[in-house]
């Protein structure tokens, strides 16, 4: 039982509301001198007829200190709650050294699946950086839920079909050259792209598409070839990210499906016939019409999205499904979502659009890859590692694994550079920012981990985990045993909204506080040794989770 558990239990037995009532109303004061968990008595003032001040004077009077709490004080309309400091770090240091990585984990999910569909970069085109957010967003949410007990399954869902293979093959028509596609695939087919995305192809593009959907010899031949290409291309990405996937699918998968999909849509009399097109009028919703089938029959993504839900639900009977897409997508998962729903799938409730914003240049404007302007995220990534490799050189020389210490921070950097901010927001891609080591940053929090491993490499002695405080706490030691105590709530908290920043914002927070105690604390050689080299292994434990749930892996120096 938590602290906020324990103090719900004792104001159960004093006021008219459940334990699960009072816990979802307990919260940190603004001011952490006013205390360490308040009650705020506002609702207790309609079912009492008193006055929230009144109220919490007369709480403070009836309930009795515990050996959790230190004192017990009404503040206004708030009762508010002082946990005995001594007792709080005995408690939070013994959980942390004996859960170790598994501390802040739950079993809520126990027994079910979440499916999350992330990354889904498009074949034939270079992986950018408009591809990153959906990649670490999607990674870390699925992080966050393995932790709470759910099974995950990360699905990489390739743009392998569509539209754009006929500008593609077009563009390979009339400049096409295997030798220079050979030699720099992803580049050159960018090159094909752009070629076959001119307004003089148009009608060829739909034309050939329309080719490699009947299954023409030619088409699906230089089909296969870009998406062997890219897959590789994206394969060298992936490893540097450290992020692996529990299946690598794609749209062309469900193209024979469709037709079950537009038959069973016409089955529920859901399908309208519109200048010669087929559609499901969704206006009543205030959400337009849902094109389904195009007047030469080509199918689109509503229909191969509404395809796929069938389908996985029917393979992985999911809790919920996560699309982790961008916010321009918003409408289409919106009609998609409804058409599910219309057609009697009680599943489609279950269906979230994770979205992010834009990744935006030094000039406020969008990345894109139609008229060249393209930044490719592998020479961002060797970029970044180059620069961190550098900073390192200058900072100790003599470091082993250099190179692995440099890919790990240059990640940490990129990662963390996006998932302190809200997903929802649009995100400059500073990349000199994002790479400083000082401040706000992923080289931060790997240098904070680094420091606290070096503390305790400097020591022979033994951490036992059954720890027995009884001493006079320093304010950074009281602070940072607090932020500790937070993290369970904060993962569940991060899970609850889908919001990595979160965890990311808790964790330069919690780095902060073990850098203000590294400063004012001796730890080795001092009279309370054994339990400072605790709350420091305890810091590091809690640490590296938090980082991990990021989707970064630590380093050991720096």
């Amino acid at each position: 039982m938590n602290n906020k558990e324990a103090i719900a239990k004792i104001l159960a037995k004093q006021i008219e509301l459940k334990e699960n009532e009072i816990l979802a109303l307990l919260e940190a004061p603004s001011n952490p001198e006013l205390g360490d968990i308040a009650f705020p008595c506002f609702k207790l003032s309609s079912i009492l007829k008193k006055n929230p001040i009144q109220i919490a004077k007369e709480l403070e009077s009836k309930i009795k200190l515990t050996k959790k709490l230190e004192k017990i004080t009404a503040t206004g309309p708030y009762l508010n709650f002082f946990l005995e400091k001594s007792n709080l770090a005995t408690e939070v240091v013994k959980k942390i050294l004996k859960e170790k990585e598994k501390y802040g984990n739950s079993t809520e999910g126990k027994g079910k699946t979440i499916v999350i569909d992330l990354s889904s970069p498009n074949i034939a085109k270079p992986f950018g950086i408009g591809h990153l957010r959906s990649t670490i967003i999607g990674n870390s949410i699925s992080n966050i839920a393995s932790s709470l007990g759910y099974k995950t399954i990360k699905i990489n869902y390739l743009g392998d079909w569509g539209t754009q293979f006929g500008k593609m093959i077009v563009g390979y028509q009339k400049i096409g050259n295997d030798k220079e596609l050979n030699k720099d695939p992803i580049k050159y087919m960018l090159k094909l792209y752009i070629e076959g995305n001119k307004e003089e192809y148009k009608n060829e593009a739909r034309a050939w598409f329309k080719k490699l959907e009947d299954g023409d010899v030619e088409a699906i031949r230089l089909w296969k070839k870009f998406r062997e290409l890219s897959l590789k291309d994206f394969e060298r990405i992936y490893k540097i990210l450290g992020i692996k996937f529990d299946c690598i699918s794609g749209e062309s998968l469900y193209n024979k499906k469709m037709d079950e999909t537009i038959k069973n849509l016409k089955t529920k009399k859901l399908l309208e016939e519109s200048e010669g097109a087929w559609i499901v009028n969704l206006e009543k919703f205030n959400l337009g019409v849902c094109l389904i089938q195009k007047t030469d029959g080509a199918t689109l993504y509503a229909t191969r999205d509404i395809t796929t839900a069938i389908d996985r639900y029917n393979k992985y009977k999911f809790h919920k499904m996560i699309y982790e897409v961008g916010q321009e997508q918003k409408l289409h998962f919106q009609q998609f979502f409804k058409v599910l729903e219309l057609m009697g799938y009680k599943y489609s409730k279950d269906l979230i659009h994770v979205y992010h914003g834009l990744y935006l240049d030094a000039d406020g404007k969008r990345f894109a890859t139609r008229k060249g302007k393209t930044i490719f995220m592998e020479d961002i990534l060797n970029e970044t590692i180059n620069l961190i490799k550098k900073t390192i050189e200058e900072k100790n020389p003599n470091l082993k694994s250099k190179n692995e210490i440099a890919r790990k921070v240059a990640v940490a950097s990129i990662i963390y550079g996006d998932l302190k901010n809200q997903r929802t927001n649009d995100l400059v891609f500073d990349l000199e920012r994002f790479i400083e080591f000082d401040g706000n940053t992923g080289p931060y929090l790997e240098y904070s981990y680094a420091r606290s491993s070096s503390i305790l490499r400097k020591t022979k002695k033994k951490i036992p985990t059954n720890i027995k405080s009884n001493l006079k706490l320093n304010e950074s030691e009281v602070a940072l045993i607090k932020k500790l105590n937070d993290f369970p709530e904060v993962i569940k908290k991060s899970y609850d909204h889908l919001y990595p920043n979160l965890i990311a914002n808790y964790t330069y927070e919690l780095c902060q506080m073990f850098n203000e105690f590294y400063h004012q604390t001796k730890v080795l050689d001092s009279e309370n040794e054994i339990f400072l080299l605790a709350l420091v292994e305890s810091f590091r434990i809690v640490c590296k989770k938090s980082l991990y749930l990021l989707g970064i892996e630590t380093v050991e120096e720096m």
